[in-house]
C-alpha cells in the first residue's frame, strides 16, 4: 500500500494555479488564506512577526501565556462557516469553552452587574440593578435583535464597495435610526445611568466612542444572548495555529518573520510584492491584512492614490489607543474567588472619560479597566496554581495634537492600573506578583504598524462604515483587496473573520485569472 501525503500532494496540484499572496498572518489574512486555498488559488502568507495571529497572538513570561489582543469568541458560527467552506469541522480543530458569565461589570458604589445568556438571568440583573427600566430593556433587546439581522447577517456579510450598495440600505439605516449614536439610543430606553453604561459600552470592544459611533452597533447585545460568548482554550492564538495548520494543508505556505515592504504594480495592477530584504514575490492577486491605513501610506507610497490618500487618511477618526499590563502571579488560583474570567471595573466617569480618551487626547487621572484572567477556565496559561492576567486601560491613540509621550508615562501609569487593582478587585496582589510586561499605543504602532498607535484601525463612525470605509476590493489599484480590521465590516474578531467572508465574493475564480 502506498501512503499519500496530503500535504505534498495538495502542494502539487496547486503548482501551476494562480498565486494569491496575503501579506500579514493576523486572522483576517488567514482567513482570506483559507478560502483562496479552498477556492483553488497557491496561497502564500507573509508576516513580520515570529509567531501567527497578529493581534491575537501570544508571548510567554516565567510560565505565563499571555494572550495579546482579543479574549473572547461571540459569533462561532463564522468560524464555523470558514472552516466547511475548507471542508473541515471547526470543532474538531479548536475547543471552545462557554462563559457564564460573560463578564461581570463593577460601578464604584460596590453595584455589580453579571452579562449572562440566560434571558431569565439577565431580566433579574436588570431588576436588582433598576427594577423600574425592566420594560425598557425588554424593548432594547428587540431594538438589537432587528439592528443585528440587518447590520451584521445582512450589511456586514456582503460587499459594500458600490454606492449603489449604500443606497439600497440607507432607507432601512433612517428607519432604524442609524443617525443615533449607541448611547443616545440607550439612554431612551432605560434610565439608570449604570444600566445605559452596561449597555452601551460595547463599542469600545471594536475601538468606537459609545457616544458618538452608530445605534447599529447595539446588535452586539443580541449576538452576545443569540451565541454566547466562549473562550477558546490555548487563547486566541490557538485557532491562529488551527487556521495554519488549514493552509499549509490546502498546499499553502505562511512564512513568519518576513515584512513586505512594498505592494509592486504594472499598469494599475498589483502583480507582487517587495520585501525588506530586496526579495521579490509575483502574485497573481494580493491581499493586505496589514492596517488600511499602512497598506495605503506606506505599501502603496509610490503609486498614485484617487480616494485613499494621505491627507484623507490623517483626516480620518482613529479608534483608541489600549495601555494593557500584562501579569502573573504565583500561589493565587484559590485567592480572590469573586474575580471571574472577565471583570469591567468603571471608574467615577463614563461620558467625561470617554470624551478625554476620543475627543480631547487626554491621558485621564481616572480610568476604567477590563481585567482578563483567564486562568479560571484554561490553567495552561500559568504554572499550576498560579494565575495569569491582563488588565487594559483604553487610553488617547498617538494622533492627537499633544500625544501622550508613553516612554516616561508607562510606568507611573501602570502603578496606577496596579494601585487600583489592589485597593479594589486583588487585595495583595503586590506580594504575589511573578511576570509582568506592557504595551502602549507606541507599541500597537510599532509592532503592529497600526497608525497613531490605534487599537482597532479607523473608528466605525457612522460616515467610516459600510460603504464610507476602506473597501475589500481596492479602488486604488487592481487585483488588490484588503480584510481584517481596517476594511468593511470591521473590527473585532467576527469582523475580520467576515471580511475574508466577503473577500471570497469578490476575488475571481482562479481559471478566470489564468486567462488574464
Amino acid at each position: 500500500m502506498t501512503l499519500v501525503d496530503p500535504v505534498s500532494d495538495a502542494t502539487a496540484l496547486k503548482a501551476t494555479a494562480p498565486h494569491a499572496v496575503v501579506i500579514g498572518a493576523g486572522l483576517g489574512g488567514l482567513a482570506a488564506a483559507m478560502r483562496l486555498g479552498a477556492r483553488g488559488y497557491r496561497v502564500t502568507v507573509l508576516d513580520r512577526l515570529e509567531t501567527p495571529g497578529g493581534r491575537g497572538s501570544a508571548i510567554w513570561e516565567n510560565g505565563h501565556r499571555f494572550d495579546l489582543g482579543p479574549t473572547i469568541v461571540t459569533v462561532p458560527q463564522v468560524f464555523r462557516d470558514l472552516w466547511k467552506a475548507c471542508g473541515r469541522s471547526f470543532e474538531r480543530d479548536v475547543d471552545l469553552r462557554a462563559l457564564d458569565p460573560f463578564y461581570e461589570i463593577r460601578w464604584p458604589d460596590g453595584s455589580r452587574f453579571a452579562a449572562r445568556q440566560d434571558d431569565d438571568a439577565m431580566r433579574a440583573e436588570v431588576a436588582r440593578l433598576s427594577p423600574g427600566d425592566a420594560d425598557g430593556y425588554a424593548r432594547f433587546l428587540r431594538d438589537s435583535e432587528k439592528r443585528y439581522s440587518f447590520g451584521f447577517e445582512n450589511l456586514g456579510r456582503r460587499p459594500m464597495h458600490r454606492f449603489s450598495d449604500l443606497l439600497k440600505v440607507l432607507p432601512t439605516f433612517a428607519a432604524l435610526r442609524a443617525d443615533r449614536s449607541v448611547y443616545g439610543h440607550v439612554s431612551r430606553r432605560v434610565k439608570d445611568e449604570r444600566l445605559r453604561m452596561a449597555l452601551s459600552f460595547h463599542p469600545l470592544f471594536i475601538g468606537g466612542d459609545p457616544f458618538n459611533v452608530t445605534s447599529m452597533y447595539t446588535l452586539v447585545s443580541h449576538l452576545e444572548k443569540a451565541f454566547g460568548v466562549h473562550y477558546a482554550i490555548g487563547g486566541v492564538e490557538a485557532i491562529a495555529q488551527a487556521m495554519v495548520r488549514v493552509v499549509t494543508e490546502q498546499g499553502g505556505t505562511v512564512r513568519q518573520g518576513v515584512e513586505v515592504d512594498e505592494i509592486e504594480l504594472r499598469n494599475g495592477r498589483a502583480t507582487g510584492v517587495a520585501l525588506k530584504d530586496g526579495a521579490r514575490i509575483a502574485a497573481d492577486l494580493v491581499v493586505s491584512n496589514a492596517d488600511a491605513g499602512w497598506t495605503y501610506d506606506h505599501l502603496l507610497r509610490n503609486a498614485p492614490r484617487r480616494r485613499w490618500t494621505s491627507r484623507r487618511m490623517r483626516r480620518s477618526r482613529w479608534s483608541m489607543g489600549l495601555f494593557v499590563w500584562y501579569f502573573g502571579t504565583r500561589g493565587t488560583r484559590d485567592l480572590w474567588p469573586e474575580v471571574g474570567h472577565h471583570t469591567i471595573l468603571n471608574g467615577p466617569r463614563y461620558r467625561g472619560l470617554v470624551r478625554d480618551i476620543f475627543i480631547k487626547g487626554h491621558l485621564a487621572d481616572d480610568m476604567s479597566l477590563y481585567l482578563h484572567r483567564p486562568s479560571v477556565t484554561d490553567p495552561g496559561v500559568a504554572p499550576e496554581g498560579d494565575d495569569t492576567f491582563y488588565a487594559l486601560s483604553p487610553v488617547p491613540h498617538l494622533g492627537h495634537d499633544s500625544p501622550v509621550d508613553w516612554a516616561a508615562a508607562a510606568e507611573p501609569y501602570r502603578e496606577k492600573v496596579h494601585a487600583r487593582l489592589e485597593a479594589e478587585l486583588l487585595p495583595g496582589v503586590t506580594k504575589h506578583l511573578s511576570a509582568s510586561c506592557v504595551f502602549t499605543p507606541q507599541t500597537f504602532r510599532d509592532r503592529y504598524l497600526s497608525p497613531h498607535g490605534a487599537g482597532f484601525s479607523i473608528e466605525p463612525r457612522i460616515l467610516q462604515s459600510a460603504w464610507f470605509r476602506p473597501h475589500n476590493v481596492s479602488e486604488e489599484a487592481r487585483g488588490l483587496f484588503l480584510v481584517g480590521a481596517g476594511t468593511h465590516p470591521g473590527a473585532g474578531l467576527p469582523g475580520v473573520i467576515s471580511s475574508a467572508e466577503v473577500l471570497d465574493r469578490l476575488v475571481p475564480d482562479p481559471v478566470e485569472v489564468m486567462r488574464v
